[in-house]
């Protein structure tokens, strides 16, 4: 092949043509060195970002720079991010899936039958931290005492929630906070994370849920959820150890105080013969116990009256009509 000036190129001599009949040798020549630079915008990044490389491949050859359309490989340290096809001597890649932190990034050129290949010199790509956002949410609000409450947190990362290429969610651990004291923890699955407790005591409680961050992404904290707890229901009933009884013989009533939710009330139950009372007694076990032989002759409404606690609310039972024989 022969250039403009008419020069051969693409071949090498390895003899020459003589008078007497000497035939040239010709062997192909070496390929065209090439040179491939590389660079990225943005840089730095933000995890989840997109970075678009762009390898430049150039020869010092009048050939030019090698053909539209060959390959160039972009690589982070050994793996391979993707491909790029050159045109007019450049090609590139764009990627969001690029870990935070220093990533070492170079630009593989393969070469060809003319152009020889080359790498590029490692890039360094740095990939901030993403911001992360977190929520949190309680199952039941307000809710009685002893009633189990699931609060359940959720991350999002920002700025660019929507770009992250299949490792977008944030994942580790999230704390739940009762004002200063940690409820408990949850881990992280599909961006969420929950926590379960009957363990709340009435009024108001200021609940947080804490992220700690992980490899990609930054800690935040949700804002403040007021959680209200209020006193649990209960029931309160009445029994008769005789009935009818009789008159001057000693009977015993058995009040229980059951909760609507979970735990044992505590507290006084007051007994009563209509509207007089005939004594009071402390719970043990949701139980209290008030024994008379004093009851006259006739017919009796006796009722069990819980006074109820910091935790629980008061309760009457239904009334019990206790007959007395002479």
């Amino acid at each position: 092949m022969r250039d403009a000036q008419g020069n051969l190129y693409g071949t090498t001599y390895l003899g020459g043509a003589s008078d007497n009949g000497t035939v040239f040798k010709l062997a192909p020549a070496a390929a065209t060195k090439t040179t491939t630079m590389l660079s990225s915008s943005p840089n730095p990044s933000t995890y989840g970002q997109a970075v678009t490389f762009t390898a430049a491949v150039t020869s010092k050859s009048k050939l030019g720079a090698p053909p539209n359309g060959e390959t160039v490989t972009f690589m982070e340290g050994t793996a391979v991010l993707g491909t790029g096809a050159l045109g007019g001597g450049s090609a590139s890649f764009m990627t969001s899936a690029l870990n935070a932190g220093t990533n070492s990034i170079t630009a593989v050129y393969g070469g060809d039958s003319n152009f020889a290949g080359s790498t590029s010199p490692a890039l360094t790509q740095k990939v901030n931290k993403a911001g992360s956002s977190v929520s949190v949410v309680s199952s039941k609000n307000p809710a009685a005492f002893g009633a189990t409450v699931t609060f359940t947190a959720a991350l999002e990362s920002t700025p660019w929630p929507k770009r992250c290429s299949g490792s977008g969610t944030p994942t580790g651990m999230v704390t739940f906070k009762n004002g200063g004291a940690t409820l408990g923890t949850g881990m992280l699955s599909g961006g969420k994370a929950s926590f379960s407790t009957a363990k709340l005591a009435v009024g108001s409680h200021s609940i947080t849920a804490v992220y700690g961050g992980d490899g990609n992404f930054n800690p935040s904290t949700s804002a403040v959820l007021k959680q209200t707890i209020t006193k649990a229901a209960t029931t309160a009933s009445v029994v008769s150890s005789k009935n009818p009884s009789i008159s001057g013989k000693a009977v015993t009533f058995t009040a229980t105080v059951e909760s609507t939710t979970t735990g044992t009330p505590t507290g006084t139950v007051t007994f009563k013969n209509g509207g007089a009372t005939l004594g009071t007694r402390t719970l043990s076990g949701g139980e209290a116990r008030y024994t008379t032989s004093t009851l006259a002759v006739g017919s009796h409404s006796i009722t069990a009256v819980y006074g109820g606690s910091t935790s629980y609310s008061g309760s009457t039972s239904p009334p019990l009509t206790q007959k007395v024989n002479p």
